[in-house]
């Protein structure tokens, strides 16, 4: 099994669309049993809340199925279980680093890296632009499952 933490600050936007962007790409693959696919917060602001209504509302509009959950902090249990954990900018990677120490495993990566791009994924709390934030998750992960078809040979 592939396992995959998405993680943002709140685990209300961007990180929860991630998880279910990809897990939808996956199921499309018809790769659903070689992947755990989770979301998960840097901070502890959100616990329990479900996903922002705007992040829905994106989903719906792509037809991309997702359910009611509520939004949890990653854990150093969490570094220990993953093999990836993708940040979605700067300052979820410097919280992460409080969390779970130095990344001695190598597993933690921003999610634009995938596209060979350095730069973080805009927070839609912020911005308010969903569409923009879609934009970048679907690239990244559409990219991130292309990458892990290919390393782990399931073609």
């Amino acid at each position: 099994m592939i396992k995959i933490m998405f993680v943002c600050h709140g685990n209300i936007c961007r990180s929860t669309m991630a998880e279910f962007v990809m897990k939808d790409l996956v199921r499309k693959a018809g790769l659903v049993d070689k992947f755990i696919i989770n979301s998960s917060a840097t901070s502890r602001e959100e616990i329990g809340c479900d996903t922002h209504y705007g992040t829905k509302a994106k989903l719906r509009e792509m037809n991309i199925p997702f359910s009611k959950r509520k939004a949890v902090q990653i854990t150093k249990q969490d570094y220990d279980m993953y093999d990836y954990i993708i940040v979605m900018d700067n300052n979820n990677l410097r919280n992460l680093s409080y969390i779970i120490g130095e990344d001695t495993e190598h597993k933690v990566y921003k999610m634009m890296s995938f596209v060979g791009e350095n730069r973080d994924v805009k927070d839609p709390w912020y911005t308010d632009n969903f569409d923009e934030t879609y934009e970048d998750i679907d690239k990244a992960c559409r990219a991130l499952l292309a990458k892990l078809i290919k390393e782990y040979n399931l073609a």
